[in-house]
């Protein structure tokens, strides 16, 4: 009995010294980011990752610093460091990445510091990306949060039924579903549901002829951005044509550039809204 008493009180003793060392080890499933290795001794806690989301970022000198919202495909990693390993501080912490992103030809955006934390913002280009670092770092643990921007792909096309009811309704459709390359009239391929759905709105009412307006943001020069919108619309009118069968008498292209935005030019969420394309109704009578 005693024997067995023993045996039990070794195992739990075993067991509880186990515990810290399976407790410091990764969370299942979690690896670092590419080309940014961890802090030695220490063990990645917490991983997040999201297809499509957005960030906030501190940029600017100190004391100077603005929040920059960037989206994209989102990471979210925690490091803590192991028990009995010589001390990582926040500024050791910061350094070491910063030199890192560096190396990679990547800038630091902000630096800032207060009393118990020290955080950074990096941004750097690798693998056709642009991908942005905040570090958040104390003295026994720090955090990566990193974006790699890009635009959303679009999951929902207003379809041609839609686009019907509004041309009724109002006279015009705005769409999302559009896409260039930036500072371009080439349409990229993610344009073809919401190009197919126009086809066939088009098809449907074979009395329906419409004005293509292309819209940018406000960034830049204002008559490069109105040249710019009218390419646009002549791209789309080009790929009706060409690629599915609309009569280009029935369409024409207009470029309203900036002149008519729908939200404030100020941030970024309201540049995107201004950056569109819209179907205008030409009423006859």
């Amino acid at each position: 009995m005693v024997r067995l008493v023993r045996c039990a009180v070794l195992l739990l003793a075993s067991l509880l010294f186990a515990l810290p060392a399976s407790a410091q080890a990764d969370r299942a499933g979690c690896k670092d980011y590419p080309g940014i290795s961890r802090m030695p001794n220490f063990y990645l806690d917490k991983c997040e990752t999201k297809q499509f989301d957005a960030a906030t970022f501190p940029v600017g000198p100190k004391g100077k610093e603005v929040d920059q919202q960037q989206e994209g495909r989102y990471l979210n990693l925690a490091y803590f460091q192991k028990s009995n390993t010589p001390a990582a501080s926040k500024i050791q912490i910061v350094r070491n990445i910063q030199n890192a992103v560096r190396k990679a030809g990547g800038e630091v955006l902000a630096d800032q510091q207060g009393d118990n934390w020290y955080n950074t913002t990096l941004k750097l280009n690798a693998g056709g990306k642009e991908i942005w670092i905040l570090v958040e770092a104390r003295d026994d643990n720090y955090a990566l949060t990193i974006i790699e921007k890009q635009a959303m792909q679009q999951d929902v096309v207003i379809n041609a039924a839609a686009m019907n009811s509004a041309l009724g309704a109002t006279g015009k459709v705005v769409l999302y579903g559009i896409y260039f390359d930036t500072a371009k009239s080439t349409l990229k391929p993610e344009s073809d549901p919401t190009l197919a759905e126009i086809a066939k709105l088009l098809k449907q009412n074979a009395r329906l002829n419409v004005f293509i307006v292309g819209h940018t943001d406000m960034v830049g020069d204002a008559a490069a951005n109105l040249r710019l919108s009218q390419a646009r619309a002549q791209a789309v009118i080009a790929a009706l044509a060409g690629k599915y069968g609309i009569a280009a008498a029935r369409l024409r292209a207009f470029g309203a550039g900036p002149y008519a935005p729908v939200a404030s030019n100020k941030t970024e969420e309201g540049r995107a809204k201004n950056r569109r394309v819209e179907l205008v109704e030409i009423a006859t009578q």
